[in-house]
């Protein structure tokens, strides 16, 4: 049981990496006749990672609480004795009062460290139980004394976040490094992200790439992504273009939508990858699509040049109001879209209203 997604990935991402990175997003290699002004400084979408050498924008807002990520679906769950682990197997077919018994079962009989990071899950989450973020905590607690790593970074998150009457920072990063050396990934990620923070260690660029590469290894696609980072910014490793365009390939494999979009722009302008405006255009298009302002704004540009995709006055107002209102502004856009006739702009401001009327209710 490995939590999905990291709480100081969400808190964090965006802080300690604008520590690291301190320049814009990249911007799509236009011809001098039609290159666009620097888009206008914008707050970064409302969802945390959470792109020219990207910082990790802020990953998306998660629930504080530990999620349980599912392993595949030809997986048998074994205790750790070996034998079949009929706890987990029925957590994860959603029979939560039986996992609930036959966890309690295994801890009655042999003590075992997961029935009790799955019960800590089951209390933690409110799942076929009321929640109770204090027997939660008293499970997990159990269960990292006898070296669960999973239990240790659930606690470290609950030390975090203040459930279950805990809130010591300290003790927090002590069950992240801990749980992060038995190789739990989001806790490696986490710790990561505090080493670029750099307020309770010294900042340190070469052990947090360490941790994240750890973690990606693991299968972390926000590892991954903040790799790739250090990696296109050659901080605590040798700048390489290759392998940031690498990672974030494979982190947008993953569904990392700000790895897509990066890895969209750097097809886009060939760097550390052989050149395709067209494929790039399908990749944003369908970041875009997904709801990255970024996306949005490139998609917009690729519209009004045609590059990469046929020109499409209307659509390219389309994704640049859409974008607008998401909080990335581009004068360069602004401009096109003056130029064009007035059905033009009315056709794309219509063609977004059905976007806009989202995001004005969000």
């Amino acid at each position: 049981m490995r939590p999905a997604r990291s709480f100081i990935g969400v808190i964090a991402a965006v802080a300690a990496l604008a520590c690291a990175s301190k320049v814009a997003y990249a911007q799509l290699q236009i011809p001098p006749e039609l290159k666009p002004a620097e888009a206008e400084p914008a707050a970064p979408p409302k969802k945390p990672a959470k792109p020219s050498a990207p910082k990790p924008a802020v990953a998306k807002p998660a629930a504080a609480k530990p999620a349980v990520a599912k392993p595949p679906e030809s997986a048998k769950p074994t205790a750790a004795n070996g034998t079949p682990d009929l706890a987990y197997g029925a957590f994860q077919r959603g029979y939560f009062l039986t996992a609930f018994s036959e966890a309690t079962k295994r801890i009655d009989a042999t003590g075992d460290r997961k029935a009790m990071t799955l019960l800590g899950e089951l209390y933690a989450n409110g799942l076929g139980i009321p929640k109770n973020d204090t027997k939660a905590a008293e499970w997990y607690k159990l269960a990292s004394d006898r070296g669960d790593p999973d239990a240790m970074f659930a606690l470290a998150m609950f030390n975090i976040s203040g459930r279950g009457g805990l809130n010591d920072r300290n003790e927090a990063v002590r069950l992240l490094a801990a749980s992060a050396k038995l190789g739990n990934a989001p806790a490696a990620y986490d710790l990561g992200l505090l080493y670029l923070e750099g307020r309770q260690f010294p900042q340190d660029f070469a052990r947090a790439a360490e941790l994240f590469r750890s973690a990606a290894q693991a299968g972390s696609s926000e590892a991954m992504y903040a790799l790739a980072t250090l990696y296109k910014e050659g901080r605590g490793v040798a700048k390489d273009d290759v392998e940031a365009a690498r990672l974030l390939g494979t982190s947008a494999l993953a569904d990392n939508i700000d790895a897509e979009v990066e890895y969209g722009i750097a097809l886009f302008n060939g760097t550390g990858v052989a050149k395709d405006e067209t494929a790039a255009a399908r990749i944003l298009r369908r970041a875009a699509l997904r709801g990255s302002p970024i996306a949005q704004n490139r998609l917009a540009r690729i519209l009004a040049t045609g590059r990469g995709a046929t020109a499409d006055p209307v659509a390219a107002i389309k994704w640049h109001t859409i974008a607008k209102a998401g909080g990335l502004g581009d004068t360069f856009l602004d401009e096109f879209a003056s130029k064009q006739s007035a059905e033009t702009r009315a056709a794309g401001e219509a063609a977004a209203k059905p976007w806009l009327q989202v995001l004005s209710r969000s």
